[in-house]
């Protein structure tokens, strides 16, 4: 799935922002729900690289957690190939959603605001939705490692703004994300590669994984290493298609040793490129010239 915006340096308006919010709603990408705690990070990081960087002890027992089953190596990319993948599967209509800008920069989204916050969302402290929003405020605030930029985006437009600024404001960019080609209501099981996946040419890309929050809430960033973005037809063993989206990091050299993707492939920072898939809730953009 692929939407092309042609943005200059002014904000899409009108039937353009109506369209990505459509696209955003059907796909599920709405933002992750309060009750998903499914690690010690409050929130399903198994889809990311960001928070693992930071937390060498959030995936001792991972091995056990069939979430992470999303790694694969750059070898593995070829059609015929069986994995077993786990694909998320979310009801949209129970998702929070995005924000106008003017509405999400009137609420402050800062951890030392958190007491403030859970009143104005009427979250006792010791509620699961408390802790999820205070791991999805610290994961925010963590500086980003070494050759990354990341920002959290609380709105369409600040999604829009970041990545206009890694592309550059007269690059028009796209959007793609996994799209789930059939109703399949398993989250795990063996996929295999239908036909030779399709490399999306991107010299930059901005991923944007949706975090736990009482709004659409998106962390963002970018890495100046090498990364390869690919859309890969999957076909699963109870009939599911999926058209998914994976990106391979070829330089993993700045990763924490306790990454879940070095237990799950055996191997260690810097040491071979990492690649994993997109679960349908997280959008990654590239430059529409590029873009297929």
């Amino acid at each position: 799935m692929a939407r092309t915006l042609n943005k200059g340096r002014n904000m899409p308006s009108g039937p353009l922002l109506h369209l990505l919010v459509l696209v955003l709603c059907v796909q599920g990408t709405g933002g992750r729900k309060m009750s998903e705690t499914q690690d010690g990070d409050g929130h399903e990081t198994t889809h990311t690289e960001h928070a693992h960087a930071h937390h060498p002890s959030s995936h001792m027992h991972h091995h056990m957690d069939p979430s992470v089953m999303i790694f694969f190596t750059l070898e593995d990319l070829k059609e015929g190939k069986t994995m077993a993948i786990y694909f998320p599967k979310r009801n949209p209509s129970k998702s929070p959603h995005l924000l106008p800008r003017e509405e999400a920069d009137q609420i402050p989204f800062s951890s030392k605001q958190l007491l403030h916050l859970l009143h104005f969302f009427s979250f006792s402290q010791d509620s699961p939705q408390a802790k999820a929003m205070e791991d999805t405020l610290r994961e925010c605030e963590i500086e980003p490692i070494k050759g990354e930029i990341k920002s959290c985006a609380t709105s369409l437009e600040s999604m829009l703004d970041f990545t206009r600024g890694v592309f550059g404001v007269d690059t028009p960019f796209s959007v793609v994300a996994t799209t789930h080609l059939t109703n399949s209501t398993t989250n795990f099981q063996n996929y295999t590669i239908l036909e030779e996946p399709k490399e999306i040419s991107a010299p930059k890309m901005v991923a944007c994984h949706t975090m736990p929050y009482p709004y659409a809430v998106f962390y963002c960033h970018s890495q100046q290493s090498v990364n390869r973005v690919f859309k890969v037809l999957l076909g699963g063993e109870d009939g599911d298609r999926v058209e998914a989206v994976a990106v391979c990091h070829l330089d993993t050299s700045q990763w924490s040793p306790n990454h879940a993707s070095f237990s799950v492939l055996r191997t260690k920072p810097g040491a071979s490129a990492v690649c994993h898939f997109f679960p349908a809730d997280n959008l990654v953009w590239v430059p529409a010239s590029t873009s297929m």
